[in-house]
């Protein structure tokens, strides 16, 4: 068994030696990694060929080592062979860095056993000559690109960002200087981020979330540096200039998303591959484009009012594109390793993912496999052509963006309980997609959990205070929301108990939540709480033995844990929706409460997440809203923990579709926190709009959204949102609008008509009347009709 572990360590080198040479060759540094990786391993092989056959290769810490360097080679050789032109930079330099110094390490570290080895060396194997090796692969290092990148996200996460010296070196080192570059680097890294998320690697996801936060510093950097060197003596509009090239536009045209792009630059983006919008990351449903006549006439009068000409496209295009080889286009399968057969590269194009879909900012469905439910918006997007009319509107207006919320209790309650369901669907449909159905910790069953080990580690988010301080042009992201498993460890995560025996063993836990013995008790709430997540016949064979009021009375225990465990099988066992009833009928509320006050991270989060399930239940919106839950929970929409601020937006949506509850939500200034969590960095935009929406309907709701700086991200919204964002941003202005003429004159002036213009035309049916609802009131206003102040 020992010297088969050699074996497999001198395979996987030979294989490293041997990764096919492709036709085409990424960038050079690539090549450069690849030189001093196999530099050190042709160190390495002849020192283990020489002790294959020999005892000292069954030493227990010489096979550690081969373990431990075996499984480092294999991953370096998996990394090369799926290096292609469409991946990222940053996440390839980070990882192989980290692998290419475990190498050297764990190498050194060998050498040194075989020389202090009493079992002896081969004849042909000294101390001398391995101290020789040893003085070689000491002095080897690399570029340390991976410390300059640690260190601009410790800064960037840190909120002073990383400096412009940082900033260069990893533009230059990984030919990250033009715009496009850096938005192809962001496609690769949401790729990697929804392949993360599908697979629960929450270390991987947090790293490359900070990896996403640094590209897009640095694309909102660049874009800063040029409209700061533009020699345009007046300012060009942010909507008149291409989101690739930042030039002024010549022949405007939409994609699938409703974005405008300069033809030339958005017809390369696609030859590349890359089949999503640079400016939103939604994945594109085709790729006809469309020419924007409204843009173009805009343009062309503001060309003529400022006597500015017209850049030639194909002109600049050299200097804002990177090369790519016809082959940059990916298919199903990746490119092969891009090593010349002496390891070193020649310069070709940038590697970046092609991403196939970006999730939206929504909240998710995930269902028995594990995936996330198809969001609303995305299933029916409507991407028509866009009509030249510009829908009646002609005057010339700045950038801006503009974007309705749903004001209907039904199509809202819909829309976030569809994505609010975490776990099976074991219930009818509507139970599904009315209820969290999974462990408010996230714990999805063992017959069909993901593979997951790890806890999820809790830290907190930076937001910036307000979306006016950030650059129109910025890379507008919408990091996705999944709820991800919070996997709990412990043993019988990975049994499930033969149901023909669930209720003598339900029997025996109910009987020990009223124990004196605290272990008992800890123990009990710990199995019932994995049970009730189980599945639909536990949760019912629970309740049916006596546990939930039990529970309940545990919601106010001193111990952490117990209240932890009670509070999270409590929202495992209302998914069943009869268990709602019989939960809020004994009196639970008023206990969540107490959590939700004076619990720990954790339980604040499940007790959200329990009265949002709860609320599902008309009666239970009222219950909830009168027994005090709301100003706890807006309190932990503005303090919490990540998780914790999604759950109380959740059950705060589902409480403001009852009217009465509105004006709660809006005294317990919700709406300032709401309008920080628009920041794309958070997370959360879909949400936070969801909830603006039906807070836009009541007059204290409009008032607070206008003070608290609401009016320039709802606009944002309109344009760079989602589907659904678009639509409920669009409501919420039209609310805004119509009641009031200071409003109105404010989102003009945030230059919302031609994202509307564009929204009217390419949204879903809703958004789309929405716009035009909005776009003719403001016509009509023009023409001389009265507002409210």
């Amino acid at each position: 068994m020992e010297i088969s572990l050699l074996k497999v360590l001198l395979k996987n080198i030979s294989s490293f030696f041997h990764l096919p040479s492709p036709e085409n060759r990424t960038s050079e540094f690539v090549g450069k990694y690849y030189q001093k990786i196999e530099e050190i391993l042709k160190i390495i092989k002849p020192v283990l060929e020489s002790i294959l056959d020999t005892e000292v290769a069954s030493d227990e810490s010489v096979q550690k080592e081969f373990a431990g360097l075996s499984q480092c080679v294999d991953e370096l050789r998996e990394y090369f062979e799926d290096c292609h032109p469409l991946m990222s930079k940053v996440y390839f330099v980070m990882q192989v860095e980290s692998l290419y110094a475990k190498v050297r390490d764990q190498s050194l570290e060998l050498f040194e056993l075989l020389k202090s080895s009493p079992k002896g060396l081969p004849s042909e194997l000294s101390s001398s000559s391995l101290e020789h090796c040893i003085q070689k692969i000491k002095p080897m290092g690399y570029d340390k690109a991976s410390a300059i990148i640690s260190e601009a996200i410790r800064d960037q996460s840190e909120g002073s960002g990383p400096n412009a010296d940082s900033r260069s070196k990893i533009a230059d080192f990984l030919s990250l200087r033009t715009n496009q570059e850096l938005l192809i680097e962001a496609v690769a890294l949401e790729k990697l981020k929804e392949n993360a998320e599908q697979a629960e690697k929450i270390g991987d996801l947090e790293c490359i979330e900070e990896m996403i936060a640094l590209v897009t510093h640095m694309n909102d950097c660049l874009v800063e540096a040029k409209q700061s060197q533009s020699n345009n003596p007046v300012p060009i509009p942010a909507d008149f200039c291409c989101p690739l090239s930042l030039e002024l536009m010549t022949d405007p045209v939409i994609v699938a998303s409703g974005q405008t792009y300069e033809r030339t630059y958005i017809r390369k983006w696609l030859d590349l591959g890359l089949t999503v919008c640079p400016k939103t990351m939604q994945t594109l449903a085709h790729t006809n484009l469309i020419p924007n006549y409204t843009v173009k006439a805009l343009i062309a009068n503001w060309c003529e009012s400022n006597n500015i000409k017209l850049p030639d496209p194909v002109k600049t295009m050299s200097l804002n594109q990177p090369k790519s080889p016809d082959s940059a286009r990916v298919t199903g399968s990746p490119v092969k390793s891009l090593i010349s057969s002496s390891g070193v590269h020649q310069e070709g194009t940038s590697p970046v993912h092609h991403v196939q879909s970006s999730s939206e900012d929504s909240l998710p469905g995930l269902p028995e496999n594990g995936h996330e439910l198809p969001e609303l918006g995305e299933l029916n997007l409507d991407s028509g052509g866009q009509s030249s009319t510009g829908a009646g509107i002609t005057e010339k207006s700045s950038e801006g963006h503009q974007r309705t919320v749903s004001t209907s209790s039904t199509h809202s309650n819909t829309n976030f309980s569809q994505e609010l369901s975490h776990e099976a669907n074991e219930e009818s449909a509507t139970q599904a997609a009315s209820a969290y159905s999974s462990d408010a910790s996230g714990e999805l069953p063992p017959e069909r959990r993901p593979v997951a080990t790890a806890p999820t580690p809790r830290r907190e988010h930076e937001f910036s205070p307000r979306f006016e301080t950030r650059s129109r042009n910025q890379l507008w992201r919408r990091p996705s929301e999944r709820f991800g498993p919070r996997i709990v460890s412990s043993p019988t995560t990975e049994t499930r108990p033969d149901l023909t025996g669930v209720e003598t063993q339900v029997k025996k836990l109910v009987e020990d939540l009223s124990s004196t013995s605290l272990d008992e008790v800890r123990n009990a709430t710990g199995e019932l709480r994995l049970l009730a997540r189980h599945n639909m016949d536990n949760r019912i064979v629970i309740a049916n033995c006596g546990a939930i009021s039990l529970l309940i009375g545990l919601l106010r225990s001193s111990d952490e844990k117990v209240q932890e465990n009670a509070v999270t099988a409590l929202l495992n066992l209302s998914i069943n929706d009869n268990n709602k009833t019989a939960i809020a009928n004994a009196d639970a509320i008023e206990p969540l409460i107490h959590v939700l006050e004076t619990g720990s991270s954790e339980a604040k989060e499940n007790s959200a997440a329990t009265l949002f399930s709860l609320s599902v239940i008309e009666d239970n919106k009222v219950r909830i809203g009168r027994s005090g839950a709301i100003r706890p929970l807006v309190d932990l929409l503005g303090n919490g923990t990540p998780r914790g601020k999604k759950d109380a937006a959740t059950a705060l949506f589902n409480l403001s579709i009852f009217h009465e509850n509105k004006a709660r939500i809006v005294q317990a200034g919700a709406v300032r926190y709401l309008v920080e969590l628009m920041d794309p960095a958070a997370g959360m935009v879909d949400k936070a709009v969801a909830v603006l929406s039906n807070l836009a309907t009541i007059p204290e709701g409009r008032a607070a959204i206008g003070q608290e700086g609401g009016i320039p991200v709802l606009v944002e919204v309109v344009e760079l949102g989602s589907a659904r964002g678009k639509e409920n941003a669009a409501a919420a202005l039209l609310q805004l609008c119509t009641n009031s003429s200071r409003f109105c004159n404010m989102v003009l002036q945030e230059g919302a008509v031609p994202p509307l213009v564009a929204l009217s035309q390419s949204g879903t049916p809703r958004a789309k009347e929405k716009a035009q609802s909005l776009l003719s009131y403001f016509r009509n206003q023009r023409h001389g009709s009265g507002g409210r102040g």
